[in-house]
């Protein structure tokens, strides 16, 4: 009998050990969720294309949507390939970061952006933008551009995306004419 009341006793103050108070983990409150990425990829491609015509292709280190702007997010080294309207691969640009606006496919570079031609025309500058509708690269910011026959800078660029055709804004530089 004594030892069935210790055993009584013991079975008691353990029930009452192991039913404490526990308090959950404080759910910290976000203003709005669509601001969370909705999908995150890592080493990842997109492929920009408008009735079965690639325009461009891209590959990102890491890339994250979001439902609230409607934005792709790109980071850990971007490198996009561009094509013309004949399937033509005509520049390839890389930057450490970009956005991609999924209503109109546009695209911004951002950090250390370099375009290189297919007949290897360079250009660089640090945020550079591409309207997928017209097929034309342009910045407000300070560029470089080197080609076969010209070295030139300025601040504000715009061009057609294989460097053909360009035109700087307030350009310094030189040229050798033929």
């Amino acid at each position: 009998m004594k030892s069935f009341c210790i055993l009584m006793f013991c079975a008691v103050a353990l029930s009452f050990v192991g039913c404490e108070n526990k308090t959950l983990p404080a759910v910290i409150s976000t203003d709005d969720s669509r601001k969370l990425p909705q999908q995150e990829s890592w080493n990842s491609t997109i492929v920009v294309s408008d009735s079965g015509r690639i325009s461009a292709i891209i590959v990102a280190g890491y890339i994250r949507v979001t439902e609230l702007n409607r934005q792709t997010q790109m980071s850990q080294g971007v490198k996009v390939r561009f094509f013309d309207r004949e399937g033509r691969q005509t520049s390839i640009l890389t930057s450490d970061e970009g956005t991609v606006d999924e209503g109109t496919n546009n695209l911004e570079a951002r950090k250390n952006v370099v375009v290189t031609s297919s007949d290897k025309s360079k250009m660089i500058t640090e945020q550079l933008f591409w309207d997928n509708q017209r097929q034309l690269i342009y910045t407000p910011a300070y560029v470089q551009i080197t080609s076969v026959k010209d070295k030139l800078q300025g601040h504000g660029f715009e061009s057609d995306q294989s460097l053909r055709n360009y035109r700087i804004f307030r350009v310094t530089g030189q040229s050798q004419t033929k």
